[in-house]
Order: C-alpha cells, then structure tokens, then sequence
C-alpha cells in the first residue's frame, strides 16, 4: 500500500538532493570554465604581427591564440554540460532509490498504525532489516502497542466483571418481584420479605457503583489535598466500624500501634485503613485472629494488617490487588465487591507509596503499606 504522506516525504527528499547536486555541479562546471579561460589567456603571447604557419597555413599568432581559447572554453561547457546533466540525473535516480528504501521501515510503521484498531492490537511491526533511529522507532512503537493492548485487555476485563457484579443484584431484585407479584395470595409478611430482599439487594449495588466511582477517581490521579494524619486513629475508626462484626464471629483482634504520622489526602488515607481491617474482619475464618500493627519512620511510616483465614497460594497473591479477586477466586461473594484491595493499591501508589501481600503459615494473609511522613 502506498502512503501519500510517505511518498511526499520521498519526493521532497529525492528534490533537495538533486537541487543540491545540482547547484554543486554548476559551480563545479563555472569553475572548470574560470579556470581554463584563465589558463588559456595564461600562455605566453607572440609580438604583434608574428605570422605561424599551422597545416602548411599562414595563421596570424594572436589570431589562433584568440581560436583556441574560444575552442578550450567552448569543449569545456559543452563536456561540463554533459557531465553535469548525467551527474543530476544519476543523483535523482540514486536519491529516489535510496530513499525508498530508508523509508520502507517508516512505510511498514505507518501502514500498522493505520491497520490497528482495538480488535486488532495484536500486530506488530517486528523486527525490521535497518538498525538505525528508525529501528529504535519501531521496537518503541511495538512496546507502546503491548502497554495499549494490556490497558484494552485490562479495561476488558474491568467492565466484564463490574457487568457480571452489577447483574447479581438487579436479578435478584427482578426474580423477587416477579415471584411475589405474581403470587395472588402473598400477604403482609411476603412484601415484607421480599421488601427486605430487595433492600439488600440494592445497598449491595450501591456498595459496589460507590466502589467502582472511589476506585476510578483514585486510580493514576494525583492528590488534591495533603495534611498531616496519624494511622493510629485511622485504624481505631475503621476497627469501630466492624468491631461488632467481627465480635459476633468470635475474631480476636490484637493491636500494636505507635503514632505514626502520614502525609496525604486524609480521605483516601482512612479509606486504605477501613479496606484492610474490613478485609481482615469479613474474608476471616470464624474463631480467628486479626494483628494490626503501624511503626512510625523518618520517611516512612507502616501500616501491616495479619489476619487468619483460607489458604492461598503464593503465586496467586498478587491477583488480589485486581478488581473483583478475593481469596482466590474469580467473582465476589455476597460479602463484598471485590474492589478493597484495589482501592488500597490505587490509594496507596497516589501517595508514592508502597503495598505487598504475602500468604500467612496455615492460612490467612498479611497487607503491608508504607506510605511517605514527608
């Protein structure tokens, strides 16, 4: 296929070089016709009236010196103009060859870019035969393709889970409704029941809108307001949020927390403490244990939430940070929506701070985030 913007480029390419072998030759060839005018009027001059006799003819001198000039110069422009037409034509032609083949790794980039669209983010340049700048071009333009592609798959993903999560509830709201309205003898309490289905229901999809909004305003923004917030009292606020939660499974909590302050925005900052110890109380096995521990720094401060539960398999840890993973599995339970960890690693990483996960020995996982005191 042939590029327009790619063969303009050739064509401008291939002009200037000819116009600038051109003009070389033209001052090559005034040269050439200075320099032997110049030597031809440099001979030694006979007296006036000196007779020569050249091919048994009497020849005045200063007439044949006058001759050959006019014969050296006039060789001179005609081979020069010879030379000069061939050099140019030659240029034009070598220009034009040379530079369809400098260009054709620029055709093959620009051809892809054209052909790309989201179903086909799968092809790539691949390797091209030059090893120039625009090789480097190309490996820059495939490893730019593999980011989009992962972001295209990845944002895939997202909305098919976030579908298949909000398509829970409102099944559940819609089945109640078409089976108690279409009961003829449901009475007082089946409204009732159903009203109570329903309601649950609902908190659970507003639960997981207000989940997906918290994780698309912090996900890759940056902070708008940064104060100074102690972890500790985030922690107590978060644990008196599930404290009776956790009682009614019998969880024993130990806590072992030092002031440790942190810079950020104060909102997302509890948001990342609320989401571990959650996490810990409602993915917590029933009779177990929660630690939470914070250690204050000189540039970092650390917030590390142990807690007992499944077993979980190292290479699957770090899954947990994508949306909609919980303990292993693929889709949430009724228990939540899937997004507390991936709120904490969006929250966490606007901070310019850190989070990793690790199974605990017998089952349950450890949290640990390091987040900046300055």
């Amino acid at each position: 296929m042939k590029l327009p913007g790619a063969r303009s480029l050739r064509v401008r390419v291939t002009v200037l070089a000819t116009v600038l072998v051109a003009a070389a030759g033209l001052l090559l060839l005034w040269l050439a016709w200075t320099l032997v005018g110049d030597a031809v009027d440099a001979v030694p001059h006979m007296p006036p009236g000196t007779i020569v006799r050249v091919d048994g003819i009497d020849v005045d001198a200063s007439t044949l010196a006058q001759h050959l000039r006019t014969h050296a110069v006039t060789r001179v422009l005609i081979f020069g103009s010879l030379a000069f037409c061939f050099v140019v034509a030659a240029a034009a032609i070598l220009a034009w060859t040379f530079t369809s083949r400098v260009l054709r790794p620029l055709r093959e980039i620009t051809g892809t870019a054209q052909r790309l669209s989201i179903e086909s983010m799968g092809e790539r340049i691949g390797e091209i035969r030059s090893r120039d700048e625009l090789a480097e071009l190309a490996r820059t333009f495939d490893a730019m393709l593999d980011r989009l592609q992962d972001a295209f798959d990845s944002q895939r993903h997202f909305v098919a889970n976030a579908s298949h999560e909000l398509r829970t509830p409102l099944s559940v709201i819609r089945t109640e409704l078409d089976v108690t309205l279409s009961d003829e003898h449901a009475d007082e309490a089946e409204f009732r029941r159903m009203a109570g289905v329903v309601l649950d229901a609902t908190n659970r999809a507003g639960q997981l809108v207000n989940s997906l909004l918290l994780l698309a305003r912090t996900d890759g923004a940056g902070l708008v307001t940064r104060e100074l917030v102690d972890l500790t009292v985030l922690v107590e606020r978060a644990w008196s949020a599930v404290r009776g939660e956790a009682e009614q499974r019998g969880l024993r909590a130990d806590f072992a927390m030092q002031p440790s302050p942190a810079i950020g925005d104060s909102a997302l900052l509890e948001r990342i403490a609320g989401n571990l110890v959650e996490n810990a109380v409602r993915h917590n096995v029933d009779g177990g244990w929660i630690e939470v521990t914070t250690e204050p720094g000189a540039q970092w401060s650390v917030l590390r939430v142990r807690s007992s539960g499944g077993l979980l398999d190292p290479a699957a840890v770090p899954e947990l940070f994508q949306p909609f993973r919980r303990a292993g599995v693929a889709r949430t339970a009724r228990s939540g929506a899937g997004l507390g960890l991936s709120i904490v690693r969006a929250a966490v990483q606007a901070h310019g701070g850190t989070v990793s996960a690790e199974p605990v020995v017998g089952g349950g996982l450890a949290v640990t985030v390091r987040l900046p005191t300055v």
